[in-house]
């Protein structure tokens, strides 16, 4: 089972019409070499910089102010999982791609709650790795839908387990909550069901177009870097009581 799907590269658009901002952090140079190579041919796509540890990379994040960081998992100082932690929890709005050799869903978990966004494989095709590239940066989700309905899942089950949460937790939900627009909870909610944008344009009778523009603002208004997070976030708030 793939655990990406990479749009062709023509039918995604970016964000801006700047260049990307990317780093790519691996302490293996023949990987930072070879993503470099790849995306370095793209006009949309600028890599800004390298990184072999962890901490290497956290430290560029805050000078360079990265778009999206292709993150390995094993590198020394600081592991790729400690680092997105770090990094989500100065910059938010950075997307972080984990890197790796692992098939494996919850190896998968473990970097969706550290706040990835999904992963690439290391071996994977030219198109796949722009295609999971320009996925995350165009607002689309870079899983399979099967397992991220999987691990959204699992999120929710972890929720429910938890003890009742602080006072001030329920007032950022409350503050949340009212933040968004009645429309906005109903695609958001979808979200965490799993469902793509086009299943949640022809759901909602409205234009793929309306949906991201919608996903744009709920991304904005929670405070974090894509569509992943997002869901991931209004379940740790529990938006939506079961």
């Amino acid at each position: 089972m793939p655990l990406y799907r990479c749009p062709r590269p023509k039918e995604v658009k970016m964000k801006s019409e700047d260049p990307a901002r990317v780093i790519v952090a691996d302490d293996h140079v023949l990987i930072r070499e070879g993503f470099r190579t790849i995306l370095s041919k793209e006009a949309d796509v600028e890599v800004v910089d390298e990184a072999k540890t962890g901490r290497e990379a956290l430290n560029l994040c805050r000078n360079l102010r990265p778009d999206l960081v292709l993150m390995d998992v094993r590198m020394p100082e600081m592991d790729g999982l400690a680092a997105t932690r770090a990094i989500k929890a100065e910059r938010p709005s950075t997307s972080v791609l984990i890197l790796t050799t692992y098939e494996n869903p919850d190896y998968l978990f473990e970097a969706i709650r550290s706040g990835a966004v999904g992963y690439v494989l290391k071996d994977a095709t030219k198109g796949e790795i722009l295609g999971a590239v320009r996925g995350v940066l165009s607002g689309e989700a870079p899983l399979d839908q099967n397992l991220s309905l999987q691990l959204l899942q699992r999120l929710i089950l972890e929720h429910r387990q938890e003890p009742r949460p602080p006072l001030r937790d329920e007032k950022e939900k409350e503050k949340i909550r009212e933040s968004l627009t009645a429309r906005e909870l109903e695609i958001l909610e979808l979200l965490i069901q799993g469902q793509s944008n086009q299943e949640i344009a022809r759901y909602l009778t409205v234009s793929l177009s309306t949906v991201k523009t919608h996903i744009q603002h709920i991304i904005a208004k929670l405070e974090v870097s894509d569509r992943t997070q997002a869901a991931v976030r209004a379940i740790r708030l529990g938006l939506f009581p079961s």
